[in-house]
């Protein structure tokens, strides 16, 4: 299989001054991603992006903080990151995609996770949504939608979750009724990640009595209002609720069959549940780095904390913990490039990743001692950026009864 990836060179100074995109052969990808260890290919792709990250991305997103980011600035730093591999990488050339595995794919989002979750989340929800039109959509949206959201030129939104349906997608009120030609919709939707930033809207509408449909919206449709929705964390991209009155929207923008929304959202779940756990371990390994080299530095009783016994003890549990993270999500992500089912192993990958990104952002603030709880050390942001990351695309209770269900068969939801 002839897949794309951009090769990144560095000089003796380490400052990147060059990238080119490579072509290359690399017919026994699904064997080796099953081994779970890094091509070489991967390897030069994931190291030159931490450097483009560590140099050039990642000072400018600690100098404006953790502020709302203005759209014109995030799509600054999202295209530039496409350049790189990112959104991207899993989808085919056909769409402006690079046709790499979603493995590569997620190894990369790794990358952006470490440095910046507000950054990653975008990107996360670009690629979802493109992945349900790309699977979904009729041609015409496709053309019309899907190169601009792979460039990063265009923001998209999935809207699932209403006021009195989280957990439960089928219980969904916001209605879709037809008109001739339209349809007319009335509800709201929140937790919408991309909320003030998005440009078009897959909304799943109830369009008759048990049955859920995809339609997508363009935001700049009559009857739309977006609030924003202030967190403990991540205020740096915009999660919104989302508000419709009488929005009128062409029939044709229909996605995927009419009651065919609801088996297409739990499809969409199992790539983005490979996201929120690599959002678990990509925030556990920035604490962890952040905690070794604070352990390096910090001298108690007269030596080094590394040093004492306890603190390596908890440097090891990180470690270890996180390989374990890792490992559970490629194997989802080999399956789904397989073409496998595997909504048991993404449950397991996001219910483990995100509480161990808790428990690890949690002893690296213990690491830090009364610095962890400052600003001015890094490891404080990233404790509430974990307890964030159980909650969506299912809570962790939500993953287990998942897990249950699917070996033993029977059904606790209901």
């Amino acid at each position: 299989m002839i897949i794309k990836i951009i090769i990144f060179y560095a000089k003796q100074s380490y400052n990147v001054k060059a990238s080119i995109l490579k072509v290359f052969k690399h017919t026994k990808l699904e064997k080796e991603a099953m081994s779970m260890l890094m091509t070489e290919e991967q390897k030069m792709a994931t190291e030159g992006l931490r450097k483009i990250l560590d140099n050039e991305i990642e000072p400018k997103l600690r100098a404006h903080g953790e502020g709302f980011i203005p759209k014109e600035m995030l799509k600054g730093f999202v295209k530039n990151l496409t350049e790189y591999g990112l959104i991207k990488a899993p989808f085919p050339e056909k769409w402006g995609g690079l046709g790499l595995d979603w493995v590569t794919h997620l190894l990369l989002w790794e990358e952006v996770g470490v440095s910046s979750i507000d950054l990653a989340l975008p990107i996360l929800i670009n690629v979802s949504g493109a992945d349900l039109l790309i699977r979904n959509a009729p041609e015409h949206i496709k053309e019309k939608y899907v190169p601009g959201l792979l460039s990063g030129d265009l923001f998209i939104g999935i809207g699932v979750s209403e006021p009195d349906a989280g957990s439960d997608v089928a219980a969904a009120r916001t209605r879709a009724v037809r008109d001739g030609d339209d349809w007319i919709i009335n509800g709201e939707k929140t937790w919408i990640s991309n909320g003030e930033h998005m440009d078009i809207f897959i909304c799943t509408c109830k369009t008759a009595e048990g049955e859920l449909t995809h339609i997508l919206v363009d935001m700049n449709t009559p009857g739309i209002e977006v609030r924003g929705i202030k967190k403990m964390a991540l205020n740096g991209q915009s999660t919104a609720q989302i508000f419709f009155g009488d929005v009128r929207v062409p029939v044709s923008n229909t996605i995927g069959e009419l009651g065919s929304g609801l088996k297409n959202t739990l499809v969409t779940f199992e790539r983005a549940r490979c996201h929120m756990a690599a959002w678990g371990y990509s925030i556990a390994r920035r604490s962890m780095e952040e905690s070794i080299k604070y352990s390096q530095e910090r001298f108690q009783h007269g030596k080094l904390i590394a040093g004492h016994q306890l603190i390596a003890d908890k440097i090891a549990d990180m470690a270890t913990k996180i390989d374990a993270s890792r490992l559970l999500t490629l194997r989802a992500a080999t399956m789904i490039d397989q073409g496998i089912r595997c909504d048991k192993e993404c449950a397991m990958a996001k219910w483990y990743s995100t509480e161990m990104a808790v428990k690890v952002c949690r002893d690296a603030v213990q690491i830090h001692g009364g610095n962890g709880v400052t600003k001015e050390y890094i490891v404080e942001r990233l404790a509430r950026e974990a307890i964030i990351g159980t909650i969506p695309d299912g809570t962790t209770e939500i993953q287990k009864l998942l897990i249950a269900r699917s070996l033993t068969g029977i059904q606790a939801f209901r």
